[in-house]
């Protein structure tokens, strides 16, 4: 499963999730959560952006592919919830940069996932190369 958002986070676990979804043969599960009722908000898709990652992913990895949307107020419990519903076996993640105080104010959505996923988690950032199995 890969938490994503339409920025360079996003996509470098979306690569990440695909390599691992090709090797093992699972379905790929992909989240894009939006805040309450902020189906504006940045990195959420919309319309032709979400279809074209439709069509991106089919040709990427076939058939096995899940998009799912949840909105919500806490962004990783709408993950984790997902990734309990599936049965997901990993969780893909983006780390961005942020500074201390960034994190204080704010809290840290991967640190969330992080210490509360029931499954392992891989968190990447943009430029590693995918490993195909973990």
């Amino acid at each position: 499963m890969v938490g994503y958002r339409s920025d360079e986070y996003g996509e470098a676990a979306l690569e990440h999730g695909v390599a691992r979804a090709n090797a093992t043969d699972d379905t790929l599960t992909v989240v894009n959560v939006s805040r309450d009722a902020d189906l504006d908000a940045p990195g959420f898709l919309r319309g032709f952006e979400l279809e074209q990652l439709r069509q991106r992913l089919h040709e990427l990895v076939g058939s096995k592919v899940s998009i799912q949307q949840p909105v919500g107020a806490d962004t990783a419990a709408q993950i984790l919830k997902v990734v309990e519903e599936t049965s997901a076996s990993l969780l893909v993640i983006g780390l961005r940069p942020r500074s201390p105080v960034g994190k204080f104010l704010m809290g840290s959505t991967a640190q969330q996932l992080l210490l509360d996923s029931a499954v392992p988690v891989l968190a990447v950032k943009p430029g590693q190369v995918a490993a195909a199995v973990l």
